[in-house]
């Protein structure tokens, strides 16, 4: 080996070295500084606005604790990722606290002290499939005050940003927003009652939420009065309300509570006995405001539900087009609370119609696709071809959610009505009646501007509709199906007055559906639609002829057929024949254009970046090669 050569080798090797040093430093200056670059769609590994917000109007030191056990190992790998995830946001809220965030990491291994800390901050510990017990979650305290997420699960990540800051937001105010329930239905749950033998009931997924957040008082559907410390009211199915009642709702609004209604033409899981039905059987309630929607110049068909084929859930025999499983496109994507709600269930919705009245602004928060019309209540069940027989879309889209802005005027200008009650003889007591009709005045006109929600569906709100409860380790887990509790409860938090927590849940999704696929199947199923259609008016048409060539024929010879009918019958056959062949070769296409785009899209996602980076290898490798030759 001459000495040219080993001088090569050795500064070859040195520089082999200096590149690894120098990586090595340039690594370690990096994580000392966790440079992030968060370059999803909607930057949903970024805190948004809403949590920056309301850290940003801290007055003291906020301390989350957060307990994993780190050396178990019988944890999925699963499990294991998402503690990890979990420990990379809180890292996040400590950097956007500017010191008003305090994180503690404990690991509460059997019979240690993080193990009673654990137990102190109602963490309880969770069982792992071979019976070993481990913990996860954490605890949020501020001054005296104290918030639990005892289970944090991969299947809620979705809300976690959410979950934190809503207990960071609980623990550092002073007093909570009272919001009023008032419904035809257990919302908040119903105790035994052995006279009317009705079963006790847990409250819904959605009053659980909001008693976390608000301070949750009922309001009889039976009320005259709003109580004044009603800030909130949120109205759900009010079957058969009355006048009075309606006329307290209408002075609440004057005075400046916020009104959310979820009314409804057919209430699945409210079955109400059929009174004009002497064998018994039960239907669907019906709520609606009477004489409130007319003054705001709305309407709702209570005799119809909606149908749409873009919406609609299942396929092919399976398909229910009044079940809505609406997508992004359905929603109002500039207002806050539905931009990002991502998806909702809306089963055997009505619509409103109408137009605001002077004074009033709309914004329509959800609706339906131009591919839908309204269907009576008879076949609001039925699924498959008998779903969609005779379907003809309206061509525009229905309002299914909206919300009135302005300046409201009473629904009641000629007072407060008189509810039937027989004549009294009593003289104090009706002097006793006209001193509370004067110590009560009537408002006439909103002071300031007001809102007002209509949604055109109840059976979203039920358990069976927004969530899905969960035995997870032992504990008890409700995660959500959809957007139904998320849509709900951003309204209550929006005009409860905390819009931080309304801009926080307003984040992207981290999953979405494909939207070009699904217009693809929307539109084959228009044409398959079509094709039936076509053949059901073919068939029809064939009936008539055959009806009318055998009148003309003698009654003793009717049962037999001529060659015409016969060679009638034979074309419809041919025909029929032919487009079910049709049908055959839409629904093959269809199948065909969707695993290509499906296809190509999962190239793009999993193929780009590591072709990138070998295309900018290949030119760097190209360019120096290029430059040695040059010199």
């Amino acid at each position: 080996m001459n000495k040219k050569h080993l001088e090569s080798m050795l500064y070859s090797a040195g520089g082999v070295v200096a590149m690894l040093v120098i990586l090595l430093a340039v690594n370690f200056i990096i994580s000392a500084l966790n440079l992030r670059v968060d370059l999803t769609q909607g930057s949903v590994y970024t805190l948004s606005p809403g949590t920056k917000a309301i850290l940003s109007k801290l007055e003291a030191p906020v301390k989350i604790r957060y307990y994993y056990s780190q050396g178990s190992s019988a944890l999925p790998v699963s499990l294991k990722t998402f503690a990890k995830r979990v420990e990379d946001l809180l890292g996040e809220y400590r950097r956007a606290g500017n010191g008003k965030v305090i994180i503690e990491k404990l690991n509460p291994e059997p019979d240690s002290d993080a193990e009673d800390s654990a137990t102190l901050d109602a963490i309880e510990g969770q069982l792992t499939n071979t019976q070993e017990k481990f913990y996860l979650g954490l605890s949020v305290n501020f001054l005296d005050q104290k918030a639990a997420l005892p289970v944090l699960a991969p299947d809620r990540e979705q809300l976690l940003e959410y979950d934190i800051t809503r207990a960071i937001s609980r623990v550092a105010s002073t007093s909570k927003p009272v919001v009023g329930i008032m419904s035809a239905l257990p919302v908040l749950g119903r105790p035994l009652n052995p006279m009317l033998k009705q079963q006790p009931t847990t409250p819904w997924a959605l009053a659980t939420e909001l008693q976390n957040v608000f301070t949750v008082k009922k309001i009889e559907l039976t009320a005259d009065k709003i109580p004044d410390d009603i800030k909130v009211l949120l109205v759900i199915h009010p079957r058969d309300i009355s006048e009075t009642t309606e006329y307290a709702l209408d002075q609440f609004i004057l005075r400046g509570g916020k009104l959310i209604a979820f009314l409804d033409s057919y209430a699945y899981f409210d079955q109400q006995p059929d009174m004009q039905n002497p064998f018994g059987g039960n239907n669907a309630g019906q709520s609606t405001f009477y004489r409130l929607l007319k003054h705001w110049g709305f309407g709702m068909e209570m005799g119809k539900v909606v149908a749409d084929l873009t919406y609609a859930s299942g396929a092919g025999p399976r398909i229910l087009p009044t079940l809505l499983a609406l997508t992004p496109d359905a929603l109002n994507k500039d207002d806050v609370v539905t931009s990002q709600v991502g998806t909702m269930l809306m089963p055997f919705a009505s619509v409103f119609t109408g137009k605001p009245a002077g004074g009033l602004t709309e914004t329509v928060l959800a609706q339906t696709s131009p591919n839908s019309m309204l269907v009576d209540l008879i076949i609001a069940t039925l699924s498959g071809e008998p779903s969609t027989r005779g379907f003809q879309p309206s061509g525009s889209p229905y309002t299914l959610a909206l919300r009135l802005t302005g300046k409201f005027k009473t629904a009641f200008p000629e007072g407060k009505p008189k509810p039937y009650a027989p004549p009294s003889r009593d003289p104090k007591k009706s002097e006793a009646e006209v001193k509370d009709a004067k110590a009560a005045p009537q408002l006439k006109e909103s002071a300031q501007e007001n809102s007002v929600v209509l949604v055109s569906d109840v059976d979203m709100l039920t358990d069976g509709s927004a969530v899905e409860v969960q035995e997870v380790f032992g504990q008890r887990l409700v995660v959500p199906r959809n957007g139904n509790l998320n849509f709900a409860q951003s309204l209550v938090e929006q005009v409860a007055g905390d819009f931080d927590l309304t801009q926080l849940r307003s984040r992207a999704a981290f999953t979405r559906p494909l939207a070009v696929v699904q217009q693809m199947e929307a539109r084959a199923q228009q044409s398959y639609l079509g094709k039936i259609k076509e053949l059901e008016d073919s068939l029809s048409q064939t009936q008539e002829k055959l009806v009318a060539m055998q009148k003309q024929r003698a009654s003793a010879q009717a049962s037999v057929m001529s060659p015409e009918q016969q060679a009638e019958v034979e074309n419809f056959k041919k025909k029929a024949i032919e487009t079910r062949k049709d049908l055959k070769e839409l629904r093959k296409n269809l199948r065909v254009e969707s695993d290509a785009l499906q296809f190509w899209t999962k190239v793009a996602n999993i193929g780009l970046i590591p072709l990138l980076v070998v295309m900018l290898g290949i030119g760097l490798a190209v360019a120096r090669r290029r430059k040695v030759v040059t010199k």
